[in-house]
């Protein structure tokens, strides 16, 4: 079995820095051409997927809904478990805001932010739910940064923990109960994409 993961395309709060979480925001142009770029390539390449799923949040469905659409595989409904992290009273602002605001720590502060935990384990209950299905199939799921990043520390360890851009793509292949890396946080596919 393989997971895939991707993450959205990029909005405008992307473009100006502005953290998103659970605000539901938008793809932009440039984001829609991102999405187009990836569902090229896997176009292109030997077929893995035989299914999209994504957050219900319209940046990380408009996404799977450009792929789907270009491999001609199932879309299944939006899993509100797929949803990034909710970052509190944090949302809708900047860097420079949150530091005016709160100061320098401002991430050591409980600003309603959902933990790394729960964030967590609402991931793995899905993916565990995935792996342990009758007809296991290859799944590509669409979501969204910071929770794509924590879902794969706690799928695979030995990943490097790294910053993954608008549109980064992973896979994951679970042999005898263990996800192993197959690629992770590739982004050549926006080679073709005008910054």
């Amino acid at each position: 079995m393989f997971i895939g993961l991707v993450r959205h395309g990029e909005t405008d709060w992307n473009a100006a820095g502005i953290l998103q979480g659970q605000t539901d925001i938008p793809l932009n142009e440039r984001g829609l051409k991102q999405a187009a770029a990836l569902a090229e390539r896997l176009s292109t390449e030997k077929k893995i997927w035989d299914t999209v799923l994504s957050s219900d949040l319209a940046r990380a469905r408009k996404t799977a809904e450009i792929i789907a659409d270009r491999l001609q595989v199932p879309l299944l409904a939006p899993d509100t478990r797929l949803r990034e992290r909710y970052f509190g009273e944090v949302e809708g602002t900047t860097e420079p805001q949150r530091v005016e605001k709160w100061g320098a720590d401002w991430r050591s502060l409980k600003l309603g932010a959902e933990s790394d935990a729960e964030m967590r384990a609402r991931g793995m209950s899905l993916i565990s739910e995935l792996a342990r299905a009758e007809e296991a199939s290859n799944i590509l799921i669409v979501s969204h940064g910071s929770f794509i990043a924590h879902l794969l520390q706690a799928m695979c360890s030995t990943l490097q923990d790294q910053r993954l851009g608008n549109l980064s793509y992973s896979i994951l292949s679970l042999n005898e109960e263990k996800w192993e890396p197959v690629l992770h946080n590739c982004t050549q596919h926006l080679d073709t994409v005008k910054q």
